[in-house]
């Protein structure tokens, strides 16, 4: 195929994705009861056990007249785009393949699988774990008991969205390392040397994603973190696997 043929095939590779998204982003459109009831489900004062101290009684407020409307829009296209999201992989994906060596094409398959796994891994404890625990600390915390919160619709939303997605890129971490470890740049020995440094590392990292500043909702971020980081070890190649793959070439 030429430049042009590849051009026209991957323009109809995104034409064929836009359709799927923008047909998952009509059905949840219109279903919008369901859609927010599991959007505002995290805010429930049963959605995490009572260990975790009472939800506040707080009200979600909307300011400007077609706020909630562009919201409603904007959901819609993030939920179908989540929806749609294995299928754009998929398209993707084979329309890349065929540029791929026969043992590329090997190992990018499970590669693909493992990465979308363990950003919805990432996205889930999100959203059943970090997310509602931020909420609560959040929600409630009070300068003076004369200042009343009123939680707008749009920092709700915002804020879920953005603690998904930065969970879910977190969650990429021992693919990430698996990656470089396959390219010679990464091996184990790097990673128990700079154990100590990645500890710090994952503790700023994890002030900076989490809005609160509280040891707990800090502990629930940068534990995951640091189990994930010590996957990774176990992942990546020795040393000795390295320099001898790379003496054999």
């Amino acid at each position: 195929m030429t430049f042009w043929d590849h051009l026209e095939e991957l323009r109809r590779v995104l034409l064929r994705c836009i359709i799927v998204v923008a047909l998952f982003a009509i059905l949840a459109f219109c279903f919008k009861d369901e859609v927010f009831w599991v959007i505002f489900l995290p805010k429930s004062p049963d959605f995490l056990p009572s260990i975790f101290g009472g939800m506040p009684d707080v009200q979600l407020i909307n300011t400007e007249l077609t706020r909630q409307f562009v919201v409603h829009m904007t959901t819609s296209f993030y939920v179908g785009l989540i929806v749609a999201s294995p299928y754009i992989i998929f398209e993707l994906y084979r329309f890349i393949s065929p540029a791929l060596y026969e043992n590329e094409r090997r190992y990018s398959t499970p590669l693909v699988i493992a990465s979308y796994m363990m950003f919805m891994v990432g996205v889930l404890f999100s959203y059943f774990v970090l997310f509602p625990i931020t909420f609560r600390f959040l929600a409630g915390y009070q300068v003076d008991n004369s200042v009343r919160n009123l939680i707008s619709l749009e920092s709700y939303i915002d804020t879920l969205t953005f603690l998904s997605l930065a969970m879910g890129i977190v969650f990429e971490i021992p693919i990430l390392s698996w990656l470089l470890g396959r390219m010679g740049i990464l091996h184990r020995g790097q990673m128990q040397q700079f154990r100590r440094h990645a500890i710090v590392t994952i503790l700023i990292i994890a002030a900076i994603i989490t809005p609160t500043s509280d040891a707990i909702t800090l502990a629930i971020v940068s534990l995951p973190m640091y189990l994930l980081y010590e996957v990774s070890i176990l992942l990546v190649p020795p040393i000795r696997r390295i320099e001898s793959s790379a003496s054999t070439q």
